[in-house]
């Protein structure tokens, strides 16, 4: 590979950072400010060498699927079971699981192509503006490097190796497979734009595979295919399966019989799924939000009204606690996907708070004096007033059988419509009458809450340095505070926990905390901020927040939903919100 000093068009001489082995271009990045012996390496490939012409995230995702293998080769070449990485060198990859996400690790990009040509060692003469062809389309792909340790030699050898694997990977490109890919890509592309103009709000294909090997993550062998119930099959986009209308749904059956896979496969949904997952043809409004019962979490100024009427010693309407009981934080976890703009709620009653959820008849008729008005008493509401639908999985109450549009059975993983059976199986246990809710509408559901800038910073209330770690165990430590991302359920991988953390970062940086707020701006208004920093993300990249100033943070970035990133600083416990 060959770069150094450069002398351009006006005579000067130019630091170019970018190293080329023939057409194969790239640069190299400092991983963090500690691991000075693990760079990373940017590899740029030209699309033609690949003979792709779709250049989607699905497609970047499929051949950084492909080149992994190649890495994995050297790696077993390298394995000594009596040496460290450090002694022996290794190269680190992303680990990419069922889900297609934009990714810092894999993507495609406009690449200047080589302007300068080699006149002996390092030096390098520019070619003329008339010689310099047009940018080119690229596969970019980051890669990491352990380097040998006190052995220059074989370090270089090992970056050496880099070039020879993308050439294997180039040879040995499965253009068919990557045909599929971009097929299927098109296919789950058209679902989404049918699904969102639709009366549904989740497909699922006929002859998907909807059971998880436990060890892979992927589809499970032998299992039995879906298949929409009679009757109730419809088509999308040539594709047969089922549709999910909007509304209040409710999946229901015996244990072990499959329902909470399927809501499961619903929740994957929001995103689309590669090649062999088995649910790749199962979409979901991806502005769904998984929704749980949270004991312990922070929850700050919220409005909490619409579900609980009084609370000793508090105000609902501004609740505020650092150790939500599972009733309050389930409400605060909806009415925070609400606000963030969820058109979907998914929940299984196995993860929610039963006195949230449900209060029987016999119960009404004990207790008198009851806070809490039951989930059951507000989901109609939720998708008359507010067009949020809800998909609940329920075995042990029958109380949501009067307020289901449609409910289905799960028997030994075959579904099942069985809405009017169940009404009537309602009705005969409520002397044929269908008890609509009692409760007062709610008028307004809106949070009028503004995040201050007061607590919003990483840096820790002591002095020091700014502080972020992404720890692989579900937390986010940033400045003085520690954020269980593991309740969320629909951050999916440790990329997408790294990148919130950059995020939140940039985010107070330009805002937050007493080093760097503007002494005359006490709030900050969180909506414009996140359009900003998404549309800077979408203009320049995820590396465009990603900063090497913290060796407890990995080098992988994965595109999160705003949903997810509003969930995360909604946990935050040091940061203060005014009404």
């Amino acid at each position: 590979m060959y770069a150094g000093l450069a002398v351009g068009p006006d005579g000067k001489d130019i630091n170019d950072p970018t190293y080329w082995s023939g057409d194969l271009s790239f640069t190299i990045e400092k991983t963090n400010r500690e691991l000075y012996d693990r760079p990373t390496f940017l590899c740029m490939i030209p699309a033609e060498c690949l003979g792709i012409d779709n250049f989607s995230t699905a497609v970047a995702d499929d051949c950084y699927r492909q080149f992994i293998p190649y890495l994995e080769d050297l790696n077993d070449e390298l394995y000594n079971r009596h040496k460290t990485r450090e002694q022996t060198g290794w190269y680190y990859t992303a680990h990419p699981a069922g889900e297609i996400l934009k990714r810092n690790s894999a993507y495609f990009e406009m690449r200047c192509r080589k302007s300068y040509r080699n006149v002996g060692g390092c030096a390098l003469v520019y070619y003329r503006a008339e010689e310099v062809r047009e940018p080119q389309m690229c596969l970019c792909m980051r890669i990491q490097v352990q380097l040998k340790k006190n052995d220059k030699k074989k370090s270089f050898r090992l970056i050496e190796n880099i070039p020879m694997a993308i050439r294997s990977f180039i040879n040995g490109f499965d253009r068919e497979r990557s045909r599929k890919v971009s097929e299927l890509a098109k296919k789950q592309k058209a679902l989404r734009a049918w699904l969102a103009g639709s009366e549904y709000v989740s497909f699922i294909a006929n002859g998907s595979i909807l059971p998880r090997d436990s060890k892979t993550g992927m589809a499970l062998e032998g299992a039995v295919p879906f298949q929409a119930p009679a009757g109730e099959e419809i088509e999308a986009c040539g594709i047969r399966g089922l549709g999910i209308k909007k509304g209040v749904t409710i999946i229901t059956g015996g244990g072990y019989s499959g329902k909470s896979t399927v809501l499961d496969t619903i929740s994957a949904g929001i995103y689309d799924h590669v090649l062999g997952d088995g649910r790749e043809l199962c979409v979901t409004d991806a502005l769904a939000m998984s929704i749980s019962a949270e004991d312990g979490r922070s929850v700050m100024a919220l409005d909490i009204s619409p579900f609980i009427s009084w609370i000793p010693g508090g105000d609902p309407s501004e609740f505020r606690t650092e150790h939500a009981s599972g009733s309050t934080s389930q409400a605060a976890n909806i009415l925070e996907a609400i606000h963030g703009g969820s058109r979907l709620l998914l929940i299984d009653e196995d993860r929610s708070a039963t006195n949230f959820m449900i209060r029987d008849a016999l119960m009404k008729d004990l207790i008198r004096r009851e806070p809490i008005t039951p989930f059951t008493e507000r989901v109609n509401e939720l998708y008359t007033s507010l067009g949020v639908s809800t998909i609940l999985v329920i075995g042990g109450s029958g109380e949501y059988l009067a307020v289901a549009d449609q409910v289905y059975l799960m028997d030994e993983y075959r579904i099942y419509n069985v809405t009017e059976r169940a009404k009537e199986i309602y009705a005969v246990h409520n002397n044929g009458e269908i008890k609509a809710s009692e409760v007062p509408k709610i008028e307004d559901w809106s949070q009028d809450r503004i995040l201050r800038t007061k607590g919003f910073t990483p840096y820790p209330k002591v002095f020091g340095p700014e502080k972020l770690e992404i720890p692989d165990i579900g937390f986010i430590i940033i400045g003085d505070e520690k954020i269980d991302t593991n309740p969320i359920h629909d951050i999916v991988c440790q990329d997408q926990r790294t990148a919130i953390g950059f995020m939140i970062r940039r985010l107070e940086n330009k805002h937050g905390g007493d080093l760097f707020s503007d002494p005359d701006r006490e709030t900050i208004d969180l909506e414009a901020e996140l359009d900003a920093l998404y549309a800077e993300i979408e203009e320049k990249g995820l590396d465009a927040v990603y900063s090497e100033l913290f060796p407890g943070c990995d080098r992988y970035l994965a595109f999160p939903r705003r949903l997810d990133l509003l969930a995360v600083i909604n946990r935050m416990r040091r940061v203060e919100y005014t009404k």
